[in-house]
């Protein structure tokens, strides 16, 4: 259980990857790989919240406590707190928007689809990014003493 969040940060790098790339085969109007990479991204990121909310019961089930503590001092702590907070809000609306947007992608109601996309990729994209920043600014660079 211990590496989940590794294992959960490494999930997030592979939706991000998956994402951009997604991207830049719509933009080239290369749909079957679009679709790939979308349908790909959107399974990481449900594995994801599988291993995220895996971790949760773990740490409360041995801690008491759903949070890691952050141990960063001064502007890093205030660095780390504001990406986490904005990270947290908007992953809150990733499945939801995904799952929609993903629908009606293979729905082929292009339309709709591209108009929701256009919310949900940068939404989605941010989640995934600060994600492994938090992964990192909470494990790597500010580890428990």
């Amino acid at each position: 259980m211990d590496q989940l969040p590794a294992i959960n940060a490494t999930l997030n790098a592979a939706s991000t990857i998956l994402l951009l790339t997604g991207f830049g085969f719509i933009r080239r109007k290369r749909i079957k790989q679009h679709r790939f990479c979308m349908i790909s991204a959107f399974i990481l990121s449900m594995l994801f919240l599988v291993g995220y909310l895996a971790h949760k019961w773990h740490l409360y089930s041995t801690t008491g406590s759903y949070n890691t503590a952050f141990h960063g001092q001064g502007a890093f702590k205030g660095l780390y707190f504001s990406i986490l907070i904005t990270h947290v809000a908007l992953a809150a609306t990733v499945p939801v928007l995904a799952s929609i947007t993903l629908f009606r992608g293979l729905k082929m109601s292009v339309v709709k689809h591209k108009r929701l996309a256009r919310v949900t990729l940068p939404i989605w994209l941010y989640v995934s990014v600060t994600g492994v920043i938090v992964y990192f600014m909470l494990y790597q660079w500010s580890p428990q003493s």
